[in-house]
C-alpha cells in the first residue's frame, strides 16, 4: 500500500506544507494533520504546538517531520530544523509528494532539498 501526499511549497526556498494523505489502494481519502493551514497562513507557533510531540512526528511521518522542520526554521531554530529534515530523509516511511508546480517528488528528496536550502540560508544569514 503506497501513500501519496499532496505538498505545496510556500516559497521559492523549500518551505513545504503537506495537505492530504490518500490511500491509493482503495481511494479512501484520509486526512493527516500536519499543520498545513497554520503553516500556509504564517501561524508558525501554532504549527509547532500542533506537530511537536504529535503521533505523526513520533512515528517518523516524513510530511510531519518536514513541516515541523519548516516551522522551526521560520523561528530561527536551525539545529532543530536540521534534526527534523534529517529524520525525514532517514525515515523508513517514504511518500511521493506533490509540489506546488505539480511535480511529484520523493519525500526523502524533499527533505534533502530542505536541508540543503537550510544550510544555504543559514550561511547567507551569517555573512
Amino acid at each position: 500500500m503506497q501513500k501519496v501526499l499532496a505538498f505545496a511549497l510556500l516559497a521559492a526556498s523549500v518551505s513545504p506544507a503537506a495537505a492530504i494523505a490518500a490511500d491509493t489502494a482503495d481511494s479512501n481519502v484520509q486526512s493527516v494533520d500536519v499543520a498545513y493551514e497554520a503553516l500556509s497562513e504564517g501561524r508558525t507557533a501554532e504549527a509547532i504546538a500542533s506537530l511537536d510531540g504529535s503521533a505523526a512526528v513520533q512515528t517518523s511521518d516524513p510530511a510531519a517531520l518536514i513541516n515541523l522542520g519548516t516551522a522551526y526554521a521560520r523561528q530561527g531554530r536551525i539545529a532543530e530544523a536540521r534534526a527534523m529534515f534529517t529524520a525525514a530523509a532517514e525515515s523508513r516511511e517514504r511518500y511521493s509528494l506533490e509540489m506546488a508546480d505539480g511535480s511529484w517528488v520523493d519525500s526523502r528528496k524533499v527533505a534533502k532539498l530542505a536541508l540543503k536550502n537550510l544550510e544555504k540560508s543559514n550561511g547567507i544569514a551569517m555573512r
